[in-house]
């Protein structure tokens, strides 16, 4: 009996000791675990990539560590802060032509307008409402929100430092651990392993390729929105194209979708009656703002055999309850605790129970 209570008190203050080292490691390591995180989720999407550019580049793993990370710099660094640094830059601009919108009056649809099926006539009969005194009760209503959510966003924008300190510091670690990228992946198996046995490592996999196939997903399919919408308010005329097509680039990768600016740009061009490309782009925003609905779905299967519910919800609930990393530690979660009571039902089944 007293040999029991001994082991029970050693077990227990060695969990106790083991969580203070977790807690006292994560605590130290606070700095630098947003860019960890960021640089496991670009390593996980990108490893592929990555050991193809090794098999071309004679092997040298080094070699393709550089190119990797050159790459991470043009592709994501670089527009990224070039898109911080346009809105910035352009701040005033955005928020004199959002006060502009409200002073707008509205020309009259073309009549062919009212005959689409389902939302013509809502829609005619909207516009008509509004053609005369123009927009200003919606922007009335909208100012002290929009103020307050506009001050924010560029507070967070202005602080080009941080920014590229975390992108930088990033793209560093990202380095270190294409270097060393085997060695962990055994380890994190060996972990999920002790933890879950077969079941464990198979739900770490499993999380890997929930991550590339949400990566997939959610960049590509913003990537091809933003620069189709930037596209559709070059041709359409519409003023500070990059300026947009950035914004468009941001709201996509948050699921926020490019119909907040593309739709704005439509009432623009039909204030100002330039009906023909205001038809023409608002056509274009229906198949620019709806073509996530099955693209994306596309691009993340083929990443991960999960439900699509089960990684839209990962997507948005993460995206709410962690913010933009939310966007891939979401799916990742649920998609271990899918793999995990999945395989402890399996289980209990096999048996007879």
């Amino acid at each position: 009996m007293i040999r029991q209570q001994n082991d029970l008190a050693r077990i227990t203050l060695g969990v106790i000791v083991i969580s203070g080292l977790v807690a006292a490691s994560l605590w130290v390591l606070q700095p630098f675990l947003m860019a960890v995180v960021w640089a496991t989720m670009m390593v996980v999407t990108t490893w592929p990539l990555m050991l193809s550019l090794q098999r071309r580049l004679w092997g040298r793993r080094w070699l393709a560590m550089l190119v990797m990370a050159l790459g991470m710099m043009l592709v994501l660094v670089i527009p990224l802060l070039l898109a911080i640094v346009t809105i910035v830059d352009n701040s005033e601009r955005i928020v004199g032509w959002v006060k502009q919108l409200g002073d707008l009056r509205l020309h009259p649809l073309p009549d062919w307008i009212s005959r689409l099926p389902l939302v013509g006539e809502r829609l005619q009969n909207f516009w008509q409402q509004n053609a005369a005194s123009g927009l200003q009760d919606y922007f009335a209503k909208l100012a002290p929100y929009a103020k307050d959510s506009v001050t924010w966003a560029l507070s967070q924008l202005s602080n080009l430092g941080v920014v590229f300190l975390q992108l930088l510091l990033t793209v560093i670690v990202s380095g270190i651990m294409y270097m060393g990228g085997e060695r962990a992946a055994a380890w994190i198996i060996r972990f999920g392993e002790r933890l879950g046995g077969p079941q464990g490592g198979n739900a770490v996999v499993l999380a890997g390729r929930a991550i590339r196939g949400v990566a997939l997903g959610v960049v590509v399919t913003a990537l091809a929105q933003s620069i189709l919408g930037g596209i559709g308010l070059a041709i359409a005329g519409v003023p500070m194209v990059a300026v947009l097509t950035a914004i468009m680039f941001m709201l996509c990768i948050a699921q926020l979708g490019p119909i907040l600016v593309l739709a704005p740009a439509v009432i623009w061009l039909y204030s100002n009656g330039d009906s023909t490309w205001g038809t023409v782009l608002l056509v274009w925003t229906v198949i620019v703002g709806t073509m996530d609905n099955f693209l994306r779905p596309i691009l993340i299967k083929k990443g991960a055999d999960l439900p699509l519910l089960l990684i839209f919800a990962g997507v948005i609930g993460g995206l709410i309850s962690f913010g933009l990393v939310g966007i891939f530690v979401g799916p990742v979660v649920l998609a271990v605790t899918y793999t995990l009571a999945d395989a402890w039902v399996g289980r209990e089944s096999d048996n007879g129970v």
